[in-house]
């Protein structure tokens, strides 16, 4: 069958295939939690829910690929290059790409690069979304590249130089400026709507798997040998902006031996969660990485679930997947006043200002004391996180957004 018979007998079908594309899918990137847990496939589940055909195809660099579970999300993975070897990995991805729409994941060379040069060639619509944004790692607008010659000459012809890494700032910086070329663009926070316009597109959390009706805490803290202690947890990957250090002081100040945070899964990029156990070793609980499933298990044995973001230009950038960890399993969830959490949360968590150890300390008391109260305000932030943040909530908004393509 030729490839305008398998389009014909698709379109005979009224089945739209969508093509997603993402820059990384080792295990420090897309591949992360086994996939499940990453907006590339939170936004595949919910065009599958719209009953398009979806697919999820992207690069590896250097990194391990993941062991991404089956399911019914395809996914296909090209082994990345540094330039001028990228050129064949790039070429090997764009014959893979046959989607009726395609769908890069940020403006990115490796992403929405590519699905401009695949538009030149089969006229394709694509959707942007941009969930970060990458200058804010690099410096922001401050950031320019001026090199002498001579390193100009290092950067393109020594063999790790920095031109030769197909996401340099510098191509991310152009591809950047074409965003207005996507047909259409989603974006999951007020600060990158005001940057690039779009849809806002909030992360959804699949919550039937993250249902508490299914999990008894007392349970789930048996099973990871957390029954004698009082468990803030945070499940993601320690970074200094995100503020685990100011609960490890909170919890110096509190001084309570019963209390521990649950770090799940650590970080897959250095080794700042080695330098946390270092310091403050005796209030963490390290727990290895666990595939997507199981997170709602991990996270029914929390008492608490903590976001204690600091307000830098690439939090205020961000929508913190844990919070909907929590919100979906009804705990009470502590977070900070950074960015877009505040409207996230409504009335339904506990607010700090970011990096305030001290406030973080009296409401973790506070929670404590008032224990029955906090699981009935976690109970209400279910009830917003299914009504605005779920996959359901994320599939309205898609069937509008490709509506109007």
């Amino acid at each position: 069958m030729n490839k305008q018979s398998v389009v014909n007998l698709r379109q005979s079908k009224n089945k739209l295939k969508v093509s997603i594309l993402v820059s990384d899918l080792s295990k420090a990137g897309a591949g992360r939690w086994g996939g499940g847990g990453v907006r590339s496939f939170l936004i595949a589940q919910a065009l599958q829910k719209l009953e398009y055909e979806v697919e999820i195809l992207g690069f590896v660099f250097g990194d391990e690929p993941a062991v991404i579970p089956q399911s019914e999300i395809p996914v296909s993975q090209v082994v990345g290059y540094k330039y001028p070897q990228f050129l064949i990995s790039a070429s090997q991805l764009l014959k893979k790409i046959d989607g009726d729409i395609i769908y890069a994941m940020r403006p990115k060379p490796t992403t929405f690069g590519l699905s401009m040069l695949k538009q030149l060639r089969n006229h394709r619509p694509i959707l942007l979304d941009i969930d970060d944004w990458e200058l804010s790692w690099h410096g922001g607008e401050k950031w320019q590249y001026h090199p002498t010659p001579k390193q100009f000459i290092r950067d393109v012809f020594k063999p790790d130089g920095a031109l030769r890494y197909p996401d340099h700032p510098l191509y991310l910086k152009w591809v950047e400026s074409l965003a207005r070329n996507a047909n259409a663009i989603t974006i999951h926070t007020q600060f990158l709507k005001e940057r690039f316009g779009g849809v806002y597109l909030p992360n959804g959390k699949d919550t039937n798997l993250f249902n508490p009706a299914h999990h008894n805490p007392e349970d789930s803290r048996a099973r990871y040998g957390l029954s004698e202690y009082r468990i803030l947890m945070f499940p993601g990957a320690p970074r200094p902006y995100k503020g685990v250090e100011d609960v490890l002081i909170a919890l110096d100040k509190i001084n309570q031996p019963d209390l521990r945070l649950v770090i799940v899964g650590g970080s897959p990029y250095d080794d700042y969660d080695q330098q946390l156990q270092q310091k403050w070793g005796r209030w963490i609980i390290k727990l290895p990485k666990y595939p997507a499933d199981f997170m709602p298990d991990l996270v029914a044995a929390a008492h608490i679930i903590v976001v204690p973001q600091r307000d830098t230009a690439e939090t205020r950038a961000q929508f913190p997947l844990k919070l909907t960890d929590g919100m979906a399993m009804a705990k009470p969830v502590l977070s900070t006043r950074v960015g877009d959490i505040p409207k996230i949360l409504g009335d339904t968590g506990y607010l700090v200002e970011p990096a305030s150890p001290e406030q973080i300390a009296e409401q973790i008391q506070l929670i404590f004391q008032n224990l029955e109260s906090a699981n009935q305000r976690g109970i209400k932030a279910r009830e917003r996180c299914v009504e605005y943040y779920s996959i359901e909530a994320m599939a309205s908004t898609l069937k509008s957004v490709i509506a109007q393509l």
